[in-house]
């Protein structure tokens, strides 16, 4: 067991997670807080990346230049080296090509080869063989909406749910490696109506322009989604980790836009925690929970 430099065990020791994102930067924006939290704690972390992020489009408007355009595939993927250093995780690339976010009316179809067009028992099977080499306790991934409908965060939820019923079935992808069965299934839940509104009324309270208006009130509620949620984890002391680890992925994101516009002591404040859904269990748990890995640590 690894342990602290004075020698005592840490909590997590022993303990391996595994988020699966679409691209560099969704792991940075999506549960970066207590994934820090956890490797902290002694947690082995991996992120698999399930694509390059080639054809993502440059939103800091001062990385917007035709030096970076014409090198993103090797820009996007230094950035993640940044992020995976300042996370401390580990982290694979599973090698396919950015779908794109198709426009129009009708959406053209999309590019040839691309992550979202590949079989599904091909892309299955690079996740399986990193499962079953990684062998993580616990495994997050997207909804089956994808977070947002980008073509390849709902490849990657199809994906992470074939992998992590696959992995553990030795008659499945036999020259993947020896089966492996993760013990618990998650998906993301990065902005409830609940956890919007309460950021949006305590800028308001703290006299400060709230980013989430506009938002706010063109919102289609759906109660029964918000309450998917079975999994609260408490890290608010890493959202600045959080922050450093996206704001690594510049290419991706704007330093003065709105993601950083509420001070981290109102977000602690409101709302400490990064939010799940547990969707598979193989062990005993009590819901709601505050830790991805209740009811394993004391198996």
């Amino acid at each position: 067991m690894s342990q602290h430099p004075h020698g005592a065990a840490r909590p997590g020791d022993g303990l391996r997670l595994m988020h699966v994102h679409a691209h560099p930067d969704d792991e940075s924006s999506k549960g970066a807080a207590s994934t820090a939290m956890y490797v902290t704690q002694g947690v082995d972390v991996h992120v698999a990346t399930c694509t390059g992020g080639e054809r993502g489009s440059i939103l800091n408007p001062k990385m917007d230049r035709p030096d970076i355009a014409a090198n993103i595939t090797e820009v996007r993927r230094q950035e993640m080296e940044r992020a995976r250093d300042i996370l401390g995780i580990r982290q694979d690339w599973l090698g396919f090509v950015d779908s794109g976010w198709p426009e129009g009316d009708p959406p053209p179809p999309l590019p040839d080869g691309c992550f979202a067009l590949v079989p599904l028992e091909e892309s299955t099977g690079r996740l399986v063989e990193l499962i079953r080499s990684f062998r993580p306790h616990v495994l997050t991934t997207y909804d089956e909406r994808g977070g947002y409908p980008h073509p390849d965060h709902i490849r990657c939820h199809e994906v992470s749910v074939a992998a992590f019923e696959a992995a553990g079935d030795r008659e499945r992808y036999p020259d993947a490696g020896e089966a492996w069965r993760p013990l618990k299934l998650y998906y993301h839940h990065g902005w409830s109506y609940a956890k919007t509104v309460a950021l949006h009324e305590a800028m308001l309270a703290h006299g400060l322009e709230s980013p989430y208006a506009e938002r706010l009130a063109n919102w289609q509620r759906e109660p029964e989604w918000d309450d998917r949620i079975t999994t609260r984890v408490p890290c608010g002391e890493f959202f600045g980790v959080r922050d450093q680890a996206l704001l690594a992925h510049a290419t991706q994101i704007d330093p003065d836009g709105p993601w950083f516009s509420i001070p981290h002591s109102i977000q602690q404040q409101v709302w400490p925690t990064e939010d799940f859904e547990l969707v598979t269990s193989h062990v005993e748990t009590t819901l709601p929970e505050d830790d991805l890995f209740a009811g394993i640590r004391a198996v």
